[in-house]
């Protein structure tokens, strides 16, 4: 009877342990990314909206449509999931009317004096869309055309990959451009981004990101969010925001974010390039760059315990305090985004590159690959 019965539990056991793992297989599975139809562009290209989800319960979605960050939700110090970052609730809304919300902007992120450069004493012309110069690619950059775009099964989260085909004297730019970036959803709540780009004539390029964070996950204020920017310099702008190609000690400036300080305290002093900038609207130039991915900002709310962290491999940062934002756009939600109700730190190469020698070059050429990482860290305390 106890031979019988040691026989019985030995084919249990072979009967369950399959399962067994199959279940513990099914927990190591990447997360699947869902994909829903989103609408088309006046031009008739179909649209997606995809929903990437963590295992700790975060969201993000992407569409194809400008590689635009739609929404992300992060916990709280309470483990309340909030939504994080402002964008709009239809393609419409994007279609109609958006500053930049959630985009991969390039070829070119930031302003290009005139909109004018040379590479090897060839001059080139691109697309006048910001006053008198030339702003995150133009009028139709990377925010306003359709990627291509594909699920990626990752380990430790879930991803997106797009794609996007530039081609020779798109906005002004010399050379057919292919570039991917990697929206990568971590379970240690990070959001990854990694770029590629590759030319087959030599060309300038230099995109980044441009979410615009709130971290108390509500419609207010940014100005009391504290933040840490490890640079002690930063690249001052004339009337116009074109960088003079001088790098400025932050020492004895609003610029000085070196040690965590409330975004308001001195965004009204009376410095020119408060003025000029209708607040910030600056890039830092990050201590010890060297190609390598190194923190260059902490962000923290106190309402929320939020903390955000950015680390990037590039050699400058773009701080905007939101000074555009007036109300006159209705978000997600029906929610009325108001005057400096979000902030974006944008990592890149410092504006207006190719007219500054001193400046490290954006300049790609063919055989070469271009690459950047810029990770945003959450965490709650």
């Amino acid at each position: 009877m106890k031979k019988y019965s040691k026989q019985i539990i030995m084919a249990l056991i072979l009967i369950i342990s399959p399962i067994l793992n199959s279940c513990q297989k099914e927990e190591l599975k990447p997360a699947e990314v869902e994909k829903i139809s989103w609408g088309k562009t006046g031009d008739g290209n179909n649209v997606d909206l995809y929903t990437l989800k963590n295992n700790k319960g975060s969201v993000m979605q992407v569409t194809n449509y400008g590689a635009i960050i739609v929404s992300l939700t992060m916990p709280d110090r309470n483990n309340k999931f909030e939504d994080i970052v402002l964008g709009n609730d239809s393609l419409y809304k994007y279609l109609r009317e958006s500053p930049y919300f959630g985009a991969i902007v390039g070829r070119y992120g930031n302003r290009i004096g005139n909109g004018k450069f040379k590479i090897d004493d060839v001059p080139y012309q691109l697309t006048i869309n910001n006053g008198e110069n030339h702003l995150h690619g133009g009028l139709n950059g990377f925010d306003k055309v359709v990627w291509q775009a594909e699920p990626v099964k990752v380990e430790n989260g879930s991803a997106l990959k797009l794609s996007y085909h530039s081609y020779d004297g798109e906005e002004g730019y010399p050379g057919n451009l292919d570039i991917t970036v990697f929206y990568t959803l971590s379970n240690e709540n990070e959001l990854i981004i990694e770029y590629s780009g590759k030319t087959d004539k030599k060309t300038i390029f230099n995109p980044t990101h441009h979410s615009y964070f709130n971290l108390t996950g509500k419609e207010s204020s940014i100005l009391d969010h504290e933040l840490i920017i490890n640079a002690d310099q930063f690249t001052p702008v004339d009337s116009g925001l074109i960088t003079t190609g001088e790098l400025v000690n932050v020492e004895n400036t609003a610029f000085d974010f070196r040690t965590a300080k409330a975004i308001g305290k001195d965004i009204t002093n009376d410095e020119e390039q408060l003025k000029f900038g209708l607040g910030y609207d600056h890039n830092w130039v990050l201590n010890n760059y060297d190609g390598t991915l190194k923190l260059a900002v902490t962000l923290y709310e106190k309402n929320s315990g939020r903390v955000m962290e950015v680390l990037t491999t590039e050699p400058g940062l773009q701080f905007y305090s939101g000074n555009f934002l007036d109300g006159s756009i209705t978000g997600k939600n029906n929610v009325v985004y108001n005057y400096r109700s979000g902030l974006c730190l944008e990592a890149q190469h410092y504006p207006d590159s190719p007219n500054k020698e001193n400046f490290p070059s954006v300049i790609l050429k063919p055989g070469d690959t271009y690459s950047q990482k810029t990770v945003y860290r959450f965490s709650a305390k």
